[in-house]
């Protein structure tokens, strides 16, 4: 065995940390095993301490190890209830180690030394959790990434989890690579590192130089007696959902819960899942704009032993770049939105900032899969939540499946009003998923809401999302950033079912909601991913006037087009007929003894009057469409107090002002060819539009 430096890699690096340092390894400083004609590896480290506390429920035949490569409680159970001593020594550890730490922290409490041992309590929790396994550290991975919502000297601790886990042995692992890929390990690597750059919960990575090719690569070894150690907790966590729903009485199902986080989480096991995984995950995203994805090594990867490129960066939450967060909020719109095939564990370990300024997704074992009638029911809910509109919210619900169809829709509404009011008073990009799903709980219990199996994995990829960026920035908010992608979702998407949800969002009791469409098309202003209009708070008139028409002019903005020359031909045919009022009036005033002719402006008129001069704000760049979602109701208030004559002398002053109107000329010669040829169409099609409202106008009258 010869130790010595490794030559000069080639520009694609992985990176990661190691188990025992808090600084980035580097290919080029790594001591490396040259690996000759005889296979060597090296020396044992000592038994780390999982293996020391929970080394014997390793002990399963090759039948039983084999029965448990997918996730099936029955199989489970018949292994476990056949060997009660191992059963009972597990839960007598269980009791023993979080029990004895419970009832410190008691002591602790009612002697007021909870403070003075805060730190020391945290340490101690984050090595009992070590010991005892996988399947504890995964559920403190869950909430380690929560600052808003865990104590900071605990989020210390439990985010040591995530990469300072103990390794174990050197020995096993190579051993485990050979028999898994049936070659010698000289025949498969030209070099190795001697010891793991990382370890985690379920294996740990060491950095390698394919023989074959010579690139540089991470080679992941599952930890022995995983699945053994796991599966018992797994049936343990069954059994005690089991107890806690009946004596708590809960409607819904918590070994459901249980069993999709299991299944999840046997999937993670399988290393071939993974890899095939990461291969769907790079095809979907992985040309995203400053995304990027390792590639995977599919001939050199098993169940239990996982080859992918290695990338070099740092974690997400050590750096303070908010153009990656927001990045990494598109990206997770895309996972859940778009395709719905998501990324389920997004932890800090999990994110990396890359040394030319890309965020990196790795581990691809615990995976989700969003249905498109989901995605498009979450869609409707935000947008529904967005706009206050509460009872179409219960009926969301339902169509989630958190509520069942009997529950009682007017009470559950008032109660969600009661919830959500607060949320999004203060507007949409300060509501905090976190404290929604916080306050949402008395509700969920009173009402007796349901846990969908695939909700928890949705609910927890958001919320470790929002956490991550609470670390860059505290006052960001994950769904007030997911929304511009929202937004623009609804305004494009041909669905039928959210083409649907937008004609009712914009149409309330047949009367139309301007302002909501401006709330829509201002926000989807905002989705943006270039790292320059991202760290740019104004662009200007200019580049919003032109985003909107670019919208507005392609196939995707056609649904749009259509609603928006329908409510100008409305507005024209109004604003005609209120000129033609405001000169008669006008010649009348001046008659001696004439009456004053009746209005034939109806409420609807005035309505499209008003529709017509807000229209027209919002294509010279008004800065009113900017804060549609504060200012709508004072808006609407101010306005209905104008007169007719008021409202045309509003309308003619937008369309004769030179000013107001420059930054429309001004952007239509920067359109492309295509679609300055649909803008010189609009004129017909709304000619068309509008002699068909005037004709109808006319046709009633005479009739009645």
């Amino acid at each position: 065995m010869i130790l010595a430096p490794a030559p000069p890699p080639p520009p694609l690096y992985y990176s990661t940390r190691h188990h025992s340092q808090r600084k980035t390894v580097n290919f080029l400083r790594s001591p490396y095993l040259h690996l000759q004609k005889t296979s060597v590896h090296a020396s044992a480290r000592d038994v780390d301490a999982f293996t020391e506390s929970s080394g014997y429920l390793f002990e399963l035949s090759t039948s039983e190890a084999e029965s448990l490569t997918e996730y099936d409680i029955s199989k489970i159970a018949s292994i476990y209830w056949k060997k009660p001593l191992i059963v009972f020594r597990r839960l007598l550890q269980i009791g023993n180690t979080l029990g004895k730490w419970l009832v410190l922290r008691y002591f602790d409490s009612v002697s007021d030394r909870s403070d003075l041992m805060f730190e020391v309590r945290a340490s101690q929790l984050r090595e009992i959790l070590a010991k005892l396994g996988p399947a504890y550290i995964k559920i403190a991975q869950a909430v380690s990434s929560r600052p808003d919502l865990i104590p900071p000297s605990y989020l210390n601790e439990l985010s040591l989890l995530q990469d300072r886990i103990s390794p174990f042995s050197t020995e096993i692992a190579f051993n485990t690579i050979e028999k898994e890929l049936g070659l010698p390990l000289n025949q498969l690597f030209s070099e190795i590192t001697p010891e793991p750059v990382a370890a985690a919960s379920l294996g740990q990575v060491y950095q390698a130089r394919l023989q074959d090719t010579g690139q540089i690569v991470a080679v992941k070894v599952q930890r022995p007696g995983v699945q053994a150690a796991i599966s018992l907790d797994i049936l343990i966590l069954h059994a005690l959902a089991g107890l806690i729903r009946r004596a708590g009485k809960f409607n819904t199902d918590l070994q459901a819960v249980v069993d999709e986080w299991a299944s999840s989480l046997f999937r993670e096991m399988d290393y071939v899942n993974e890899a095939k995984n990461g291969v769907r995950f790079r095809e979907l995203y992985g040309d995203l704009k400053d995304v990027t994805v390792p590639d995977f090594y599919i001939s050199k990867t098993t169940r239990k032993v996982i080859t992918m490129q290695w990338i070099e960066g740092q974690k997400l939450s050590e750096v303070k770049d908010l153009y990656l967060v927001e990045i990494g909020v598109y990206c997770s719109f895309n996972q859940l939105l778009e395709y719905g095939f998501y990324h389920a564990d997004p932890h800090p370990g999990n994110l990396l900032r890359t040394y030319d300024g890309k965020l990196a997704y790795l581990d691809f074992g615990m995976m989700g899969e969003f249905k498109q009638e989901l995605r498009d029911g979450f869609i409707e809910a935000c947008i529904h939540l967005i706009n206050r509109d509460y009872d179409s919210l219960a009926k969301d619900f339902v169509t989630l499946g958190l509520l069942p169809a009997t529950a009682d829709k007017d009470a559950v509404t008032k109660a969600l009003t009661g919830v959500f009011q607060n949320a999004v008073s203060k507007g949409v990009r300060n509501i905090s998923f976190g404290d929604l799903l916080g306050n949402l709980g008395t509700t969920m219990y009173k009402f007796k809401f349901q846990i969908p199996s695939y909700f928890s994995l949705v609910i927890r990829s958001l919320a470790v999302l929002e956490g991550i960026a609470i670390n860059n920035d505290p006052n960001y908010k994950v769904l007030g950033g997911t929304y511009p992608w929202i937004a623009r979702k609804v305004l494009t998407d041909s669905s039928p079912q959210l083409r649907s949800s937008l004609q009712s969002l914009l149409y309330e009791d047949g009367v139309f909601r301007i302002d909501r469409l401006e709330s829509l098309l201002s926000e989807s202003l905002r989705a943006r991913t270039e790292r320059a209009l991202v760290k740019t708070e104004d662009d200007g008139s200019n580049e919003a006037i032109k985003q909107i028409m670019s919208f507005t002019l392609t196939e995707k903005g056609a649904f749009v087009r259509e609603i928006l020359l329908q409510e100008f031909a409305k507005g024209l045919d109004a604003l005609g007929v209120a000129t033609l009022e405001s000169w008669t009036s006008a010649v009348t005033a001046n008659l001696p003894f004439a009456p004053s002719p009746p209005s034939s402006l109806t409420d609807e008129d005035m309505i499209n009057l008003r529709n017509l001069h807000r229209l027209l704000q919002l294509l010279s760049g008004s800065p009113n469409i900017e804060d549609a979602d504060n200012g709508v109701e004072a808006f609407n208030q101010y306005t209905k107090k104008r007169t007719s004559s008021e409202e045309v002398f509003l309308i003619f002053s937008e369309f004769t002002s030179v000013q107001d109107i420059a930054p429309l000329l001004n952007v239509i010669p920067e359109l492309p060819p295509d679609l300055q040829q649909q803008l010189i169409r609009l004129p017909l099609d709304l000619v068309g539009k509008f002699v068909s409202r005037v004709a109808a106008r006319t046709i009633r009258r005479v009739l009645l």
